[in-house]
């Protein structure tokens, strides 16, 4: 930031900005192992479900995840895709047995029945915040039955089963609260992204739940839950438990994300192709200009070089939003396919200029 308070031009030095763009979430609760739940729904109609009978029906699916390396380790939830031994689960979950992506630590799921088995990544998607898991196991495992993200109804029950704080096997009830959320995470690869259309619930979701099931009245997965919102204290950072607002991934991505991983081992999502760190409003009134992205690394090939962007370039209209943020960026990621293309208006050593970048996935991940 020194160059900043000299007032020297960003694009004399760019990396100098870099962690200075640090998005936080803020109340948002997650991590390696610290967030979402399985959820159970309770049907369409008013009142609750029968607990006992949703949790005999979708139990034996839900499995714990643990993950360790030098980056510590952790434990999440899971559920069982397939009778031969595809779990899914959520991709922070599994991030301290991960170094540059790839596993250098241990993975192993905990069956509801307690049996331990270590575990292989199939596929991993940062920007969904899902993984697959496969396990080697004789006979068939009681795969989850999928419901639909279309006759999911605001005010259902819910129940939600997970691991909270490592205690397998456990289950809490509540109502689907909207449908619909945005809700903006930190990626396991230290990135931002932005969950759409996800499910928010009462039920109660605590650190250990991530990646468990969301499940109807009838034991059918309705989403993953992702994270929770926390009330921050006097520093302004959440923490704590639940507060009865949790999100899920919704069951209709995750059939989707899941079937691409389990193909292909990862998801091809259209990337801009460049690091940035933020200017904020004050900072950019020391350069008399708008405030907004400076690009801090441009991905060979990719995206924006192709475009014709550089290190230096400071983003100040993304589409139709000024003033852009990483969430701005990550939100037009993540709603965006292959091909489509973006107006980006920048700022390089003082001049405004305009450029159409059509985005596609990174050349090399």
């Amino acid at each position: 930031m020194a160059d900043i308070a000299s007032k020297k031009p960003w694009w004399r030095n760019p990396a100098a900005l870099i962690g200075a763009g640090a998005v936080a979430a803020l109340g948002l609760g997650i991590g390696g192992g610290a967030i979402g739940a399985v959820i159970v729904d309770a049907g369409r109609g008013p009142g609750a479900c029968d607990a006992v009978v949703v949790t005999e029906r979708a139990l034996p699916s839900i499995v714990t995840v643990w993950a360790g390396g030098q980056r510590g380790s952790g434990n999440g939830s899971g559920v069982i895709l397939t009778a031969d031994g595809l779990i899914v689960t959520n991709d922070h979950v599994i991030t301290p047995a991960l170094d540059r992506g790839s596993v250098v630590g241990t993975l192993a799921v905990s069956l509801a029945d307690g049996e331990r088995i270590d575990a292989a990544l199939v596929g991993r998607d940062p920007q969904t915040d899902l993984a697959v898991l496969r396990i080697e196991r004789d006979g068939d495992l009681p795969a989850v039955r999928f419901g639909s993200s279309g006759e999911v109804r605001t005010g259902q029950p819910v129940v939600a089963l997970g691991a909270p704080l490592g205690l397998s096997n456990s289950v809490t009830a509540g109502i689907v609260s909207a449908l619909g959320r945005s809700v903006t995470l930190p990626t396991g690869d230290g990135g931002v992204t932005v969950v759409t259309g996800a499910v928010q619930t009462d039920a109660a979701i605590n650190p250990g739940n991530s990646g468990g099931a969301l499940v109807d009245c009838r034991g059918r997965l309705i989403g993953i839950n992702t994270a929770i919102s926390t009330v921050p204290g006097a520093d302004g950072v959440g923490g704590g438990g639940s507060v009865g607002i949790g999100y899920a991934v919704p069951v209709d991505t995750v059939r989707a994300i899941t079937e691409e991983l389990i193909a292909n081992g990862r998801v091809d999502h259209p990337s801009f192709g460049v690091e940035v760190a933020q200017l904020s409003a004050p900072q950019a009134a020391q350069f008399g200009v708008p405030p907004g992205l400076v690009i801090t690394g441009v991905i060979e090939g990719g995206s924006a070089e192709l475009a014709g962007l550089r290190v230096g370039d400071l983003i100040v209209r993304l589409g139709s939003r000024t003033a852009p943020t990483a969430v701005t960026l990550a939100d037009a990621t993540v709603r965006a396919a292959p091909g489509d293309t973006i107006e980006v208006e920048y700022v390089r050593e003082g001049r405004t200029s305009t450029v159409t970048v059509t985005l596609q996935p990174d050349p090399v991940r």
